[in-house]
């Protein structure tokens, strides 16, 4: 892996230099873009939606579109709004990580010391790991402020970014079931069907079986063939009763 950011966690008045690096990586298949008739590649082009013409790259400028027109924004106006450059992740406090919402999480980074940050790094690793908590911070990355939680994860500390309160939407237009009734004998049979799928959280367990398919075909395609893909068929119900639907999951399982 090659680090894409160097910098320090500040920890109260210790900075402890580190390496970031990015933890994840996308298992979709890289698919490009082809003309049906001769395999070239697709190009997208700027086009002016008035002349239907290519735009140049110089001559095109961002704007907002403000009640009736776009206000456009110069070099300038980026420079005055961006965040001061800086390379230190500053905690700004610790939280107990179970008060986050899934929802917020993003995408995260494994962290590496620098050499001469080792003792610090390993104090705040295990101090982290000791408390259970999680460090909250903000740090810039290519130009743009982020917010993120600081843990550890099999003795490496993990930055993970989050998003700000404003980038969730609200759940004022989404309509709830405040008003429906669950009978007992639904509900007892829901916690017991719960019970029943309830294992400890194994990620090996859980594959991007569309992309190895997919690689199959494709290999499959490539030396003349076709590609055997097994389909999953979904169970149906013999009921529209929800409590005999729930009965009848709760004999379905595989080892029930």
């Amino acid at each position: 892996m090659r680090s894409i950011w160097k910098g320090s966690i500040g920890f109260g008045l210790v900075n402890i230099p580190i390496k970031l690096f990015s933890a994840v990586q996308n298992s979709n298949l890289d698919l490009d873009m082809l003309d049906e008739r001769d395999h070239a590649k697709i190009k997208f082009l700027r086009v002016n939606e008035n002349t239907h013409k290519e735009v140049p790259y110089e001559k095109i400028v961002r704007g907002y579109f403000l009640k009736d027109r776009y206000v456009v924004l110069d070099k300038h106006d980026f420079e005055e709004a961006a965040p001061e450059k800086t390379k230190i992740i500053e905690l700004e406090n610790f939280v107990d990580i179970k008060e986050i919402n899934p929802i917020y999480y993003e995408t995260s980074y494994y962290t590496e010391p620098e050499k001469q940050g080792k003792k610090a790094y390993g104090l705040l690793l295990k101090a982290l790991e000791k408390s259970g908590k999680a460090g909250v911070a903000r740090f810039v990355l290519r130009n743009t402020e982020n917010l993120c939680v600081i843990h550890p994860m099999e003795h490496v500390i993990v930055i993970t970014k989050i998003r700000f309160e404003q980038e969730i939407r609200s759940l004022s237009e989404i309509n709830k079931v405040d008003d429906i009734t669950i009978t007992k004998k639904e509900m007892d049979v829901g916690l017991a069907l719960i019970k029943q799928y309830s294992s400890k959280f194994d990620l090996s367990a859980f594959k991007d079986d569309y992309s190895s398919e997919l690689l199959k075909i494709i290999k499959a395609k490539s030396k003349g063939k076709r590609a055997t893909v097994k389909k999953m068929k979904p169970q149906k119900a013999t009921s529209d009763d929800l409590y005999d639907q729930l009965m009848q999951s709760l004999g379905s399982k595989k080892g029930a």
